[in-house]
Formats: C-alpha cells, sequence, structure tokens
C-alpha cells in the first residue's frame, strides 16, 4: 500500500492529552469528509480513504449535515415524479 505522510506542526493540535486514541483515523476520516464535500474524490473513494465502506461513509456524511446528493432541481422533480 502506498501511504502519504503529512506534517503539521505540533502547535496547532490539541494538547497530546486532548488527543483520543483514535486521532489518526479521525483525521483520515475528516479529510475523506471534506474531499468528498469539495466534490474531489467520490463517496466510494472517501469510505477507503478512510477505512470504511461506501453506506458507511455517506451514513456518517449525513450525521455530520453534509449532503450526500447534489441533483439540480429538474434531477430532483424527475427523479422523485410519481410513477
Amino acid at each position: 500500500m502506498n501511504t502519504l505522510t503529512i506534517e503539521l506542526p505540533v502547535e496547532g493540535l490539541p494538547s497530546v492529552a486532548d488527543l483520543p486514541d483514535n486521532f489518526s483515523d479521525e483525521v483520515r476520516f475528516l479529510l475523506a469528509l471534506k474531499l468528498f464535500e469539495l466534490g474531489r474524490i467520490s463517496s466510494g473513494k472517501a469510505g477507503k480513504l478512510c477505512s470504511m465502506g461506501r453506506v458507511e461513509f455517506l451514513m456518517a456524511a449525513s450525521r455530520l449535515g453534509i449532503p450526500v446528493v447534489d441533483l439540480s432541481k429538474n434531477e430532483m422533480l424527475e427523479e422523485f415524479a410519481p410513477l
């Protein structure tokens, strides 16, 4: 597996005492969430980035108020039009 290392100044992070044990998991999720929100990666790639399945990622994103569907008004009307 290829990995990417990001150097961050320690002064910009919460104190070590305030960091949860799963801080690196949280950071990966937040990075994936932001890249997805900006339209830079798909939900599937975002899920892979933070070791989640696509549906699990979409549900987590939705719980945090991130829109998981981006339909125009016409697309929305077409999608939900009565048969």
